[in-house]
């Protein structure tokens, strides 16, 4: 994609100033883009140009960018309170008592800044309790940068269920102090505990693996893990930083009837503003050292900080109050249906999966239950289709696998116009009318 002096020199500045020009790898793209303006539906580089948004940061604007009800409240809440750093503040209750109210774990509530920090904490407490060694992850699940779980994420085919640590810089122990198994497969969790007798300290997934796309929990499977987990003394661990808040005010947890021990929230809870959560059942949290005789350290100088909280707030107050999930939903099964009849009239072969407001397509057909299904994926042509749908302003991010999101600020007209555009870029790359 061609890109303007302007932003070609802007970025060049970047990358001499910052190892790559980006703050986080999932940024990184060939095409160098510099962002300066977002609103609504809508983001617009540094040329000008002016994208329909379905990317949405990897999902936390689930109302839109710079929701303007948000922004106002943001700077109606910072004329007045910051930070204070000791004791607690009125908004931080208020935004615990909320969470009690609506995420069926939230006995209680610790709020943090990043999914990465709530995953720690969960993972860190889970062995302080039961005195275990070992944390069980899935193939293809992402629960943030730390040790514990950097491992086994995006895996090459031929590193799949093996031994893949993301990083360099892992301890050899702690890489494997973290076991893989499958998604789906129930069957090899249970041999998996029966190897590590007495030795799990927690199971920790997303419900739905949103990393990879979307990967849907077949019927049990959840129930299983809450079944065994509970046999065995092992705490489960939700990651619900994708899923809170963006599938329903109660998570996937309220949807599907499975309720963790450990959730973590995130992205959707603030639309966008950093803000992070652990909670879960009282008789867990409580072992923290947020309160006397609490062994298990919890620290933040920023956990709980105005901005975010109060956008917090601000987010789930009007999701309470607006058919938002409602629309979000509609606009999501609008998007796939779209899809499906495209490529079944064009003769494409592919799979559209998603829930609620996810949507993608796969270049590729039979089941997709695991991640090693996934490398039936057509990858060449999943970034070709996206890329090419950027030169027309609609941006899904050309990463293979990843998801896209619908927000409460898209419309029907919008679906339709990126269901037009999806389709003349397929005929484009095939030669099919």
């Amino acid at each position: 994609m061609e890109v303007d002096t302007r932003q070609r020199q802007l970025y060049a500045r970047s990358e001499q100033l910052v190892p790559g020009g980006v703050h986080t790898a999932n940024r990184y793209l060939p095409e160098r883009l510099v962002f300066t303006r977002a609103q609504g539906a809508y983001i617009w580089d540094a040329s000008g140009k002016r994208y329909l948004d379905y990317h949405a940061a990897f999902g936390p604007c689930v109302l839109g960018h710079a929701h303007p009800e948000i922004t106002r409240h943001v700077i109606d809440t910072v004329q007045h309170t910051d930070l204070f750093g000791v004791g607690t503040t009125d908004l931080e209750i208020a935004l615990c008592d909320k969470l009690r109210q609506h995420v069926p774990a939230a006995e209680m509530s610790l709020l943090c800044n990043s999914g990465s920090e709530a995953t720690f904490h969960a993972l860190r407490l889970a062995r302080a309790v039961t005195g275990r060694r070992y944390v069980l992850k899935f193939q293809g699940c992402y629960h943030g940068w730390h040790d514990y779980v950097c491992r086994n994420m995006l895996s090459a085919p031929d590193r799949i269920g093996k031994r893949d640590p993301g990083s360099a810089g892992i301890l050899d122990e702690v890489i494997d102090a973290t076991l893989v198994c499958p998604f789906n497969d129930l069957d090899q969790v249970e041999r998996t505990f029966a190897t590590y007798r007495g030795q799990i300290a927690a199971v920790i997934l997303e419900p739905i693996p949103h990393n990879i796309g979307c990967v849907m929990p077949k019927p049990g499977f959840l129930e299983g893990l809450r079944t065994l987990t509970r046999d065995q003394g092992t705490i489960l661990v939700f990651d619900e930083v994708v899923t809170g808040f963006r599938h329903g005010l109660g998570g996937y947890q309220k949807i599907c009837g499975v309720t963790p021990d450990l959730v973590a929230l995130g992205k959707a809870v603030a639309n966008g503003y950093p803000m992070a959560i652990l909670a879960g059942r009282r008789e867990l949290m409580e072992w923290f050292n947020t309160r006397p005789g609490g062994t298990v350290f919890f620290a933040g100088t920023y956990n709980g900080h105005a901005v975010s909280t109060a956008a917090a707030l601000k987010t789930i107050e009007i999701m309470e109050r607006e058919p938002v999930h409602e629309h979000i939903f509609r606009l999501g099964e609008r998007m796939r249906r779209g899809l499906r009849e495209i490529h079944q009239r064009l003769g494409i072969t592919a799979t559209v999966a998603g829930f609620g407001s996810v949507f993608l397509t796969y270049f590729m057909d039979g089941k997709i239950e695991h991640y090693s299904d996934l490398m039936r994926n057509d990858t060449a042509f999943f970034l070709a289709y996206r890329r090419r749908l950027m030169a027309r302003g609609i941006f899904k991010i050309p990463m293979n696998l990843k998801r896209a999101c619908v927000s409460y600020a898209h419309t029907e007209a919008d679906i339709d116009n990126t269901l037009q555009a999806v389709e003349d870029v397929l005929k484009e790359i095939t030669g099919r009318a």
